[in-house]
C-alpha cells in the first residue's frame, strides 16, 4: 500500500490550549487518519494558548484535507492556515540567472560588455566553433517541450509544463553542474517545433526534448538530429531506456540469468517503451514481446503505425498473439511503462521462475508492488516509496555532462550503452532490494559522464553516426 510522502506535505498552523497534552492530542489526531507528522514547531506561546505549525506528509490532496479536518476537530483547537509545502517551493519559480563575472567598476563593464565584448563577437564570427569556448554554449542545455505529455498527466500545454521543465533544469545543475533552461513552446505542430528548435540551437550545447507525445516525438528527434550539430536527446525515450537497462543488468545478476536466454515483455510502446526495446536489442535478448492497448504487437496485426511496424519487425520472434496475460506466460522479465493495474497475482504466477518485474507506471504501477514481490525475485518501480526506483535522474545529468565535456555533435547507441553500464557498475554487489544506485550517490554522475565522454571519443575516431536511435 502507498505511504504518505513529501509530495503531499502540508503545514497546518493551529491555535491550541496550553495544556500538557496539547502536542500529544495533535499528533494523535494526525495519526488516527493515517498522516505522518514530520515537524512540530511552536510559533507563539501564551498562558492560555499556543500557536503551532504542525507539518505532515499525506497520501494525496483529499488526505491532506482529511488531516486538516482531524486537527480542527480536536477540542479547543482552531485551524488558522494550511500551507501546501510543494506549492510553496514553486512560488516565483525554481530558477534564477546569476552572473559568473563580477561587475564592480567601469573596467569590468568594459570587458564584460561594450566596448570589449565586440572583439569576442568578431572572433566568433570569424570562427563559429569558438562559441563553445567563449559563450554559455559550452555548458548549457535547452529543455524543450510542447506540454503534450506532461508526466503521466497528459496534454496540459506549454504553461502548465513549466514546473516540470524548471525542475529538470534544477536537476541538471544540482547533479552535473550543467546550466539548463526551460523552453516551453506554445505549439504542438511538428514543423513549428522543429523549426523553432533549429532557430534557437546556436545558443546551446545540447537539446533535451521533454514530455512531447508519441508518435510526434520520434520524428521531431530524428529530424533535429539530422539538421543540428549538437546532441539531441529525448529523455522520455533514451533516459528511461538507459536506466532500465542498467537495472536489468543487475537484476539478472541477482537471479543468475543471461539476457540472451530471457523472454522479455515490454508493456507500453510509446516513447519510453519503444526506446527500451531498441536499446535492449543492442544486447541481444532471447526474445522481446511488445504489448500495447490492443495486445501483443506482431507483424500481421492490422492498423500498425510506422513506429509499431518497426517494433514488430524486430520483436516477437515466435509470432505470439493475444493479450498481456498471454504474453506473460513463461516470461522471465516484465517491463511496464504503460498504465496502472493491468494485471495481478494470477498473471504474475504464470511467469518463469525467478522472474523480474519492473512495473514503472506512475504513480500507480501496472501491478501492485506488494503483489509482485510475492511472485517475482526482483521488483522495481518508478516510485520512491519502494526499493529499486527507476529514475531518469540517474542518466540525463551525467549523459549531458559527458556530451558537453566531449563537445559532442551527436549521440549514439555506443554512448547510451556506456552510460547504462556505468550506472549498473555503481552497484558493486546487487541484491533483490538494491539493483540500482541512489540518485544521491555522488559517484554516479562522474562515472556516467566519463563513460559517455570516452564513448564519444571512440565513436568520433571510428566515424560513428547516430544510426539506430
Amino acid at each position: 500500500m502507498p505511504i504518505p510522502g513529501p509530495g503531499y506535505a502540508i503545514t497546518v498552523r493551529v491555535e491550541a490550549p496550553a495544556s500538557a497534552s496539547a502536542a500529544g492530542d495533535l499528533a494523535v489526531a494526525v495519526g488516527n487518519v493515517g498522516g505522518v507528522v514530520t515537524a512540530f514547531d511552536v510559533v507563539e506561546s501564551r498562558s492560555a494558548s499556543i500557536v503551532v505549525d504542525i507539518s505532515c506528509n499525506a497520501l494525496n490532496s483529499d488526505h491532506a484535507d482529511e488531516i486538516t479536518a482531524a486537527l480542527g476537530a480536536v477540542p479547543g483547537v482552531t485551524v488558522r492556515k494550511v500551507s501546501d509545502r510543494t506549492f510553496l517551493i514553486h512560488l516565483g519559480g525554481k530558477l534564477e540567472v546569476q552572473s559568473k563575472v563580477a561587475l564592480r567598476n567601469r573596467d569590468d563593464l568594459s570587458r564584460a560588455y561594450t566596448p570589449g565584448v565586440a572583439r569576442v563577437c568578431q572572433a566568433i564570427a570569424a570562427n563559429p566553433s569558438d562559441a563553445r569556448r567563449l559563450t554559455i554554449k559550452r555548458n548549457t542545455v535547452a529543455v524543450v517541450t510542447d506540454g503534450s505529455a506532461v508526466l503521466g498527466l497528459g496534454n496540459l500545454g506549454a504553461a502548465a509544463s513549466m514546473p516540470v521543465m524548471e525542475g529538470k533544469a534544477a536537476l541538471f545543475k544540482r547533479f552535473a553542474n550543467v546550466d539548463a533552461w526551460p523552453v516551453a513552446l506554445d505549439t504542438q505542430d511538428t514543423e513549428e517545433i522543429i523549426r523553432t528548435v533549429q532557430l534557437i540551437a546556436p545558443a546551446y550545447g545540447g537539446i533535451n526534448l521533454e514530455d512531447i507525445a508519441a508518435p510526434r516525438c520520434f520524428e521531431i528527434e530524428r529530424r533535429l538530429r539530422e539538421m543540428l550539430d549538437i546532441p539531441v536527446f529525448h529523455d522520455d525515450q533514451h533516459g528511461t531506456a538507459v536506466v532500465v537497462l542498467a537495472a536489468l543488468r543487475n537484476a539478472l545478476r541477482v537471479v543468475g540469468k543471461s539476457l540472451s536466454e530471457c523472454s522479455v515483455v515490454v508493456c507500453g510502446v510509446g516513447a519510453a517503451g519503444s526506446a527500451i526495446i531498441r536499446l535492449l536489442q543492442s544486447e541481444k535478448p532471447g526474445d522481446v514481446v511488445a504489448v500495447d492497448i490492443d495486445g501483443i504487437v506482431h507483424a500481421d496485426r492490422p492498423g500498425l503505425d510506422e513506429n509499431l511496424q518497426s517494433i514488430a519487425a524486430q520483436t516477437n520472434a515466435t509470432g505470439r498473439r493475444g493479450s498481456l496475460a498471454d504474453a506473460l506466460v513463461g516470461a522471465d522479465v516484465f517491463i511496464g511503462v504503460s498504465a496502472p493495474n493491468l494485471f495481478g497475482a494470477a498473471e504474475a504466477a504464470t511467469m518463469a521462475d525467478d522472474a523480474i518485474i519492473f512495473s514503472l507506471a506512475n504513480p500507480d504501477p501496472e501491478i501492485d508492488p506488494a503483489v509482485a514481490m510475492q511472485h517475482a525475485a526482483v521488483v522495481a518501480t518508478g516510485r520512491s516509496d519502494y526499493p529499486n526506483q527507476i529514475n531518469n535522474v540517474l542518466a540525463f545529468p551525467g549523459v549531458f555532462r559527458g556530451l558537453l565535456d566531449a563537445q559532442a555533435h551527436d549521440i549514439t547507441d555506443r554512448m547510451l550503452l556506456a552510460a547504462s553500464a556505468a550506472i549498473a557498475d555503481a552497484v558493486a554487489e546487487p541484491n533483490a532490494s538494491f539493483i540500482i544506485p541512489s540518485v544521491f550517490d555522488q559517484a554516479v554522475v562522474p562515472a556516467v559522464a566519463d563513460a559517455v565522454r570516452h564513448a564519444a571519443e571512440q565513436g568520433a575516431a571510428a566515424g560513428e553516426v547516430t544510426a539506430g536511435l
